[in-house]
């Protein structure tokens, strides 16, 4: 069982800072799409990947543990496997991160066990972008806002 709605409400309006694991520099990739929209609603994204030096305008750290304390981490939103989920989420209670954050199809009981054991609110198999749109305005269609609203098709719709 993931966060309710409140829970989740308040760490988007809280939470500013959020270390994305596993994000990757190809602009097709759920996790590029969800943390450029994040970005690009006022989030500091902090990327964590051992392939990459620079995603999204950010330096990319190999590990949670080599990014630098004062920039803060609040959030930890992990992409990768669920097997993966428990070495991240010891990472995030070692880093002194407030929150883990697992994306949608990441279940992992025991990653979930050791970040709440370590102080830390746990949202589990749910996207930080949708929940954003969901919870704070902009989610529609496309899952982007458009701030045009009609009752009309567009015609440029392919469907």
């Amino acid at each position: 069982m993931s966060a309710d709605i409140e829970t989740i409400r308040g760490i988007l309006v809280e939470r500013k800072v959020i270390a994305v694991v596993g994000l990757s520099a190809n602009w097709w990739r759920p996790s590029f799409f969800a943390a450029k929209y994040m970005q690009d609603h006022g989030y500091r994204i902090i990327p964590v990947n051992p392939n990459y030096d620079e995603v999204l305008g950010e330096v990319c750290y190999p590990s949670l543990e080599a990014i630098p304390k004062e920039i803060g981490v609040e959030v930890v939103d992990v992409f990768l496997k669920p097997e993966a989920a428990t070495e991240v989420a010891k990472s995030a209670v070692g880093i002194g991160a407030k929150v883990l954050w697992l994306q949608i199809g990441v279940i992992n009981d025991g990653a979930k066990l050791i970040a709440e054991q370590g102080g830390l609110a746990v949202v589990m198999d749910r996207c930080v972008k949708i929940e954003h749109g969901r919870l704070l305005g902009g989610l529609n269609l496309f899952g982007v806002t458009t701030k045009v609203i009609s009752a009309k098709r567009p015609r440029w719709l392919v469907y």
